[in-house]
């Protein structure tokens, strides 16, 4: 199937894209959770002769198009790498831009939030974000508590090692206390002790700016999730390649290490002995 590109001129939904969602939900299913590795706003920039900044404010539009897209094509689960504990390494300059730009788009976007029944949830450290920005996801995060639609989870001084590691700590405070038997340590524990506990693991993860690394996101989580990488920048992702991410993902054939249907044979123990020997 060929989906031809799409380019919108506002956030309304055309009948020629609604067709197009249509199209991508009958050639196979639509991941339940999808995660972005939002790459390439400063190179976006610089390449356009702005400071970097610049691509992160225009990459505030593929965050509303994208969360847009996924809800209505009925992604449950949409979470997205906004800032790295990596990510404080930066000039200082930078980080306050990206700070004050988050809190204008939470205000921006609370509204349509709420109106799309999108439900707003955050991981990471967010103790460390300023006072402003903690308050300004805590007001949005009340009001779209109850939404139900999508959940929107926002990936803010997050890193995978330190998801884990604050599993770890907490599993082994239940086991000192006698809560928890070391031998009832499985994955799922661990699972349920991570700060994505509340969603299922990413089917799909898309990574921008052609780079080919996970950058500390979702390490454990990430285990079994198809990838996609597009060499295309987030300002200019939009959802006609997230109809092409989606369109690839529906082609995989997802066998989490086991053979694939119609290809499994019993092989006797003298074959295996003589392919070994």
């Amino acid at each position: 199937m060929a989906i031809e590109p799409l380019t919108l001129t506002d956030t309304d939904q055309t009948e020629q894209d609604k067709k197009l969602q249509e199209k991508l939900k009958s050639t196979g299913s639509i991941p339940t959770h999808i995660a972005i590795i939002m790459d390439g706003n400063g190179r976006w920039a610089q390449k356009k002769g702005n400071i970097r900044l610049h691509g992160h404010k225009a990459g505030v539009e593929s965050v509303r198009d994208i969360t847009e897209s996924c809800a209505q094509l009925g992604v449950k689960h949409l979470t997205l790498y906004a800032f790295s504990t990596e990510n404080w390494n930066r000039p200082a300059a930078e980080i306050n831009g990206l700070m004050k730009l988050l809190v204008q788009s939470l205000r921006d976007e609370a509204g349509r939030l709420k109106k799309n029944d999108i439900k707003l949830v955050t991981i990471g450290q967010i103790e460390r974000l300023p006072e402003k920005c903690q308050r300004q996801l805590q007001e949005v995060k009340e009001l779209t508590k109850d939404n139900s639609r999508m959940q929107l989870c926002l990936a803010l001084s997050y890193s995978g090692r330190w998801d884990i590691t604050e599993a770890v700590k907490q599993i082994a405070l239940q086991v000192k206390g006698g809560a928890i038997n070391p031998e009832d340590i499985n994955d799922d524990l661990i699972g349920s002790f991570l700060s994505t506990a509340s969603a299922p693991d990413p089917d799909l993860i898309i990574r921008t700016s052609g780079e080919f690394r996970i950058s500390n996101f979702l390490l454990w989580q990430l285990a079994y999730s198809e990838l996609y990488i597009t060499k295309t920048y987030w300002p200019d992702f939009r959802r006609d390649e997230l109809y092409q991410a989606i369109y690839s993902f529906q082609k995989r054939d997802r066998r989490y290490g086991k053979v694939k249907n119609g290809h499994t044979k019993s092989i006797s123990a003298s074959v295996i002995n003589q392919i070994i020997s």
